[in-house]
């Protein structure tokens, strides 16, 4: 049995581990390539968060789709290549709306040349992709197109918050659908679609995209609270200093507006505060990892993964698929 970056997942077969190292190697190339610019500067800026490597979770799928049809169709590593550029491009413009100091373990773009320069790199390398995507084909542009409008209004939507009558956890879920979900089901999609795989396949691929991509993030909101820096690999309670509402604060917030328990009212409070004190973020981080609401939020990640899990059920028996389940095994055991 060998393994397939980026989640340790197991290949059982060496045909298929074979082609997704392939395809995954060739994405990195191509990456590097569509990022290149005739001014030195903006290759560094472009550049910057592609040589700061990352899980390639999109790639990784979209090598894992084609396999249901021709996993060597010209066009599988260049759509894995735009789906990746744009998950990169909004990742500059993130750091620039959440203020943020770090991204994979290296300077922002934004705190090391500045707020401007970082949108315009975000700007310049959603061009490029857009520049690959255009080689695809009409569809494909269309595709790519109602993803990201569906990804730019669960952003906006998630700045707006909820509207009247709507509950916090199901506008969240909704939000994560299109941020997260949109793209990565684009990821799927593309995959399937250009290795000329059946339309029922490219579908089902579609749909189970989108409830990996939930249960990936919901993952990360679990793992914000109860990991160490060494299992997650960034500082434990970060969102919770930076007053970002992930799911489990706000499974907490509904318990304590349902119910009022003192406990909960008093946690919220301490949530409500100045959380950039050591050891009041401290005693929060503390609070939440014994309270309910984070097993809540854990249900809730095994829940999309499964549905994610059962929409795979009319595929084609074969590694691909295995590989497919293993990987909503993966997002389960990263949230504990």
């Amino acid at each position: 049995m060998t393994v397939v970056e980026p989640f340790g997942l197991s290949a059982r077969d060496q045909a298929l581990e074979a082609d997704v190292q392939a395809g995954l190697a060739a994405v990195e190339s191509g990456l590097l390539d569509a990022t290149k610019s005739g001014v030195p500067f903006i290759t560094e800026a472009a550049q910057h968060l592609v040589r700061a490597g990352g899980k390639r979770f999109r790639p990784l799928l979209a090598m894992l789709a084609a396999q249901f049809g021709d996993p060597d169709a010209p066009g599988v590593v260049p759509a894995a290549v735009v789906v990746e550029l744009t998950h990169l491009a909004t990742l500059y413009h993130d750091d620039v709306m959440d203020e943020a100091d770090v991204r994979r373990g290296v300077d922002s773009a934004n705190s090391r040349w500045g707020n401007s320069v970082a949108v315009l790199t975000g700007d310049f390398v959603f061009a490029r992709a857009s520049h690959i995507l255009a080689d695809l084909g009409p569809e494909a542009v269309r595709i790519q197109a109602e993803a990201f409008e569906r990804l730019v209004t669960g952003q906006i939507l998630e700045t707006a918050g909820p509207a009247e009558g709507v509950a916090p956890v199901e506008h969240y879920l909704e939000v994560l659908r299109g941020k997260t979900g949109s793209l990565v089901a684009v990821a799927c999609r593309f995959g399937a679609m250009m290795a000329g795989a059946d339309e029922t396949a490219v579908d089902i691929l579609t749909q189970y995209g989108e409830r990996l991509g939930v249960a990936f993030q919901l993952a990360d909101d679990v793992l914000d609270i109860a990991s160490d820096s060494h299992e997650s690999g960034k500082t434990p309670g970060t969102d919770l200093r930076e007053g970002i509402p992930t799911l489990p604060v706000l499974h907490l917030r509904a318990q304590a507006l349902a119910e009022g328990k003192p406990d909960d009212l008093e946690l919220v409070e301490l949530l409500d505060g100045d959380l950039s004190d050591d050891a009041r973020h401290a005693e929060a981080l503390r609070r939440l990892r014994a309270h309910p609401a984070l097993e809540q939020a854990k249900r809730d990640t095994v829940r999309y993964a499964e549905e994610a899990r059962a929409t795979l059920a009319p595929l084609p028996e074969g590694y691909a698929k295995s590989a497919l389940r293993e990987l909503c095994d993966a997002v389960v055991h990263r949230a504990g």
